[in-house]
């Protein structure tokens, strides 16, 4: 056989190969529910995207946890199966209801990478931010068309009962409660981070009870390239609190800028450092080893929440005035005489415990106007997180997801038990700490 004959021969069976492969793959698209459409990415790439949201009135440290439960879920994938390379795409933050400042401009459409270091993200699992994913995936005149968006929702009936059981069914989506419309055949519109130019070509009901790892069975990786989970707050902790809840845990490291602020802040205001406090963490997280010989810096840290609290958990919420008086109570048996508070109370309320712990040195942070115009509301509830995570005590406010925050911050750092998961008492005279959800390495 001549030389050309053979490369000619060769071609003709490569042709054949992909034909094949592509008609395979439009076959089981014709035999799918979803029309008949399937997705541009999917025929010849192995790469596969989820994303995801959370309902609306969840707020920026519920959706730090919602984060955790999901890039778990992707690490169990690439751990299980090499065929797809998974990566998540991160829901851009905005509109949030403690972001209330109208002065710092539009809060909307915020990349996580303001508040977070994505290269630390991404030692964990593979993420892009919202605009590197719609730059990536394929488009058409402008627009991103997305494979399917499952909206979760739970079982009225489980709660009902009080008998809960896993369940993953497809049903119909009530009317009125869902936040897409369909605009023309195989298409729908809704509200998708803020961005007008995306649109789904599927959109699915499911009434869902369980971890986020039984959501594998959605995404049909053979017919869509990319999977949208809304209202993914409903989806459970594969294992709360296990090693690989931590290593997620652990990898999201805040923006180095607001690091930095709160770092100068600490020493300018509150004589601390890392060194001296014995705080010093490696640069990369993977590098963290356990230990509980941190002592931080010499002030108390509280959260002190008012605003919602005030009206939903009273019963739990002191007074000004009692506050103080713990406060006070703690911070002389600790020999403490700096108080450092993280609150959304007014300078009324302020002033007031001030004035309630007039022998002591009361401090809150203030940014300048460059901080609060380039971190917004978001990044500026970081820094006090920052500060709160280093001090010699702290004292939480009861189901406080502000709190847990710090209190995990704190666990990874280092910090002895009993000096970490306190909460101030409400109506009760002696009040059971929070739970201790201690690291696991």
């Amino acid at each position: 056989m001549s030389k050309s004959l053979f490369l000619l021969s060769l071609c003709l069976l490569l042709l054949l190969i992909v034909v094949k492969i592509v008609w395979s793959d439009s076959l089981l698209c014709a035999n799918s529910q979803n029309g008949g459409k399937c997705s541009s990415n999917v025929n010849f790439s192995t790469k596969r995207y989820i994303l995801y949201d959370v309902n609306p009135p969840e707020g920026f440290n519920l959706r730090r946890d919602v984060y955790i439960r999901i890039a778990v879920f992707i690490k169990k994938l690439l751990q299980e199966n090499s065929k797809y390379h998974w990566t998540l795409v991160l829901p851009p933050w905005g509109k949030l209801y403690h972001w209330r400042s109208k002065d710092v401009g539009a809060q909307v459409r915020i990349p996580w990478g303001y508040f977070f270091d994505i290269s630390s993200l991404r030692k964990y699992i593979p993420v892009l931010e919202m605009h590197e994913f719609l730059r990536e995936y394929p488009s058409i005149e402008g627009g991103t068309d997305l494979d399917i968006v499952y909206i979760l929702q739970n079982d009225e009936e489980m709660f009902k009962t009080g008998k809960f059981r896993e369940k993953n069914e497809i049903t119909n989506c009530p009317k009125g409660r869902v936040r897409y419309e369909q605009i023309g055949e195989n298409e729908f519109f809704g509200n998708f981070w803020g961005y007008d130019n995306i649109t789904a070509r599927n959109l699915k009901c499911v009434t869902f009870h369980g971890t986020a790892s039984k959501l594998k069975e959605n995404l049909q990786p053979h017919l869509y390239g990319s999977v949208v989970f809304d209202h993914m707050e409903i989806a459970l902790h594969d294992v709360y609190g296990s090693k690989e809840f931590w290593r997620a845990r652990r990898s999201m490291r805040y923006n180095s800028e607001l690091y930095e602020i709160a770092n100068n802040f600490r020493k300018r205001e509150l004589n601390s450092n890392d060194v001296d406090d014995f705080t010093e963490r490696p640069e990369n997280w993977q590098e963290e080893k356990g230990k509980r010989n941190a002592v931080g810096g010499p002030y108390l840290a509280v959260h002190l929440r008012r605003q919602d609290f005030l009206q939903g958990r009273a019963e739990t919420i002191p007074t000004i005035k009692s506050a103080a008086s713990q406060l006070k109570d703690k911070m002389r048996e600790l020999k403490i005489e700096t108080l450092f508070v993280a609150t959304d109370a007014d300078d009324y309320e302020f002033k007031k415990l001030e004035y309630y712990l007039e022998d002591f040195k009361v401090v809150k942070y203030i940014p300048t106007e460059r901080e609060r115009n380039k971190f917004k509301d978001g990044g500026i509830a970081i820094i006090d997180q920052i500060i709160c995570s280093h001090a010699r005590y702290f004292i939480g406010t009861h189901e406080s997801t502000f709190s847990f925050r710090i209190q995990e911050e704190r666990e990874i750092i280092g910090f002895p038990i009993n000096m970490t998961f306190n909460r101030l008492c409400g109506n009760e005279k002696n009040c059971v700490n929070s739970g201790k959800w201690e690291i696991v390495w």
